[in-house]
């Protein structure tokens, strides 16, 4: 059963491990946190260095000073509420003290989710795609790998709204007025840019622009060998970010970034996989796959090469595919990836949707909590913990966290409706579904069994019907193309997608809204 301190504006959800302020989580080592537990489970008392070096750091020898250093990060992390720096009080030549406000022990067995913190008063961002000026149509990946890590660095402040990549880059190549894509994306500040890459050198101009009266706030030009990059893109996030009005001015140390890698090769590598997963097939997660893999054996210390395999077998499993590797090579692979950089957000937003799959499902929340603590921006990742949710049987929360990942993202992928709609399915708001469904540029099978469903439910039998024949029609042909044998009836199709969710009578809900479209559970004709 899990133990939730409250405490001031705090709640401390020890199963999560993650502390809140409000509904916002708070980005806290987990070390931190373990700290901040026994000390809450102690309150008023006074606990040795000893007991509490053993708490964060069990079984290990380290030095004193290591303590002192989490003890500080709890204290800054407290110290603007009134009062808050003196809760922790140090005993000296002896250990700590909490004595702040009475701490309130609730004891939940189930799980708690909590809603996306307000964002509209935070400077609002949109990083376009940088435009390919090397001539070489080839080397797109390369100036939107770029565009990518700036979005991504930019994403960690958490006193930004920084818009999802998916979203910025639907202005690729397009010549829009700035004061227009702000109003189109909902933010104050626009930055465009260009890469050019020639040889062993790179040219990259950024300029940062108020979307509100077209000003050019800041504009920079950067002339450097490759291997410069990462500098080049730490620079351009510094002068971005000190442009912005109303930023807090101890910003800097919440970005708690990672240095990616040193070897321009391998960083090369990853962002030509990024560039193949996501065209979400199970031929381009191979290609992916074997991108990061080659990543990996030039530099073998790079998470995020590593991360990104495990994501290409997780995608693959659910794709359903067949020939996907084995979760456990996942599980390895994110595992380092943690262990070089455990303060990744993307990375454990992997591990999460991982875990789901494994059935282990208080620890892939566990894994969403802290990746999204670390980056409250990662439309993918809220978008994914929505999707989770509803198979969960928690489809309240699942609505709340899909509509914040498309004010994140307001031109969002063809998955993010599914996830909306699918949602919508649970809380049997079928019409919501379909106009949610309707919203996609293009259906692919999951969307007609889906919508297939809805109609039904709602007495639109010819209507159920086309798209019925629909998905056993695309989903016959992916079968067949992956070399499977087809099942002797239709509603073996979609049984395994039904198998995800957790309670029988989501589950049974899923099916009988494809029974009442036409599939049958007796043998049937699929060609």
């Amino acid at each position: 059963m899990a133990t939730i301190y409250e405490f001031g504006p705090f709640r401390l959800e020890t199963d999560a491990g993650t502390l809140f302020r409000e509904a916002e989580p708070v980005a806290l080592g987990g070390r931190a946190v373990a700290l901040l537990r026994l000390l809450l489970e102690q309150a008023g008392k006074p606990i040795a260095k000893d007991a509490l070096m053993e708490a964060a750091w069990p079984g290990l020898a380290i030095e004193e000073s290591n303590l002192t250093v989490q003890i500080a990060a709890l204290r800054r992390t407290f110290a603007d509420v009134e009062g808050g720096s003196g809760w922790i009080e140090t005993l000296p030549r002896r250990g700590y003290r909490y004595v702040g406000p009475p701490a309130t022990t609730l004891f939940d067995g189930s799980r708690r989710t909590w809603p996306p913190s307000a964002i509209s008063d935070k400077p609002s961002i949109a990083v376009l795609p940088f435009s390919n000026l090397s001539g070489d149509p080839a080397q797109d990946y390369f100036s939107d790998g770029v565009t990518e890590d700036v979005i991504t660095e930019l994403s960690r402040f958490r006193s930004l709204f920084v818009v999802a990549r998916h979203s910025s880059f639907v202005y690729r190549a397009r010549s829009s007025d700035i004061r227009e894509v702000g109003r189109q994306l909902g933010v104050r500040y626009v930055v465009e840019g260009s890469a050019r890459r020639i040889g062993k050198r790179v040219r990259v101009t950024v300029q940062l622009l108020d979307a509100v009266s077209g000003f050019t706030l800041w504009t920079e030009r950067y002339d450097r060998e490759i291997e410069d990059i990462f500098a080049i893109q730490d620079e351009i996030v510094g002068r971005i970010v000190s442009a912005l009005p109303g930023r807090v001015e101890d910003a800097g140390r919440d970005i708690a970034r990672g240095k990616q890698t040193s070897n321009i090769t391998a960083y090369d590598l990853v962002l030509l996989g990024n560039e193949r997963w996501r065209q979400l097939t199970v031929t381009s997660m191979d290609e992916a796959r074997g991108c990061f893999e080659k990543a990996v054996a030039l530099d073998p210390a790079y998470a995020r090469a590593h991360a990104n395999i495990a994501w290409t077998i997780v995608c693959a499993a659910f794709l359903e595919s067949p020939a996907a590797p084995s979760l456990d090579d996942a599980h390895r692979e994110i595992e380092i990836a943690l262990d070089l950089d455990e303060n990744d957000a993307w990375s454990h937003g992997v591990f999460a949707q991982l875990l789901f799959l494994q059935k282990r499902d208080q620890e892939a929340e566990t894994h969403f909590k802290r990746a999204l603590a670390l980056n409250p921006n990662d439309a993918d990742v809220a978008a994914a913990f929505a999707n989770i949710l509803v198979y969960w049987g928690h489809w309240r929360e699942a609505l709340t966290w899909i509509r914040s990942a498309k004010q994140l993202n307001p031109f969002p992928p063809n998955i993010y409706h599914w996830y909306h709609a699918l949602a919508l399915y649970s809380a049997r708001d079928y019409e919501q579904a379909i106009k949610v469904l309707r919203e996609a540029r293009s259906s692919d099978r999951w969307s007609h069994a889906l919508l297939a469903a809805c109609y039904a439910q709602t007495d639109r039998q010819s209507e159920a019907d086309l798209e019925v024949r629909a998905f056993i029609r695309e989903r016959g042909l992916e079968l067949s193309e992956r070399g499977e044998a087809l099942p002797v009836n239709t509603l073996e199709l979609a049984r395994m997608r039904a198998a995800r969710y957790r309670d029988p009578i989501d589950r049974d809900h899923f099916l009988e809204g494809l029974r009442k479209a036409g599939l049958s559970g007796g043998p049937a004709d699929l060609a």
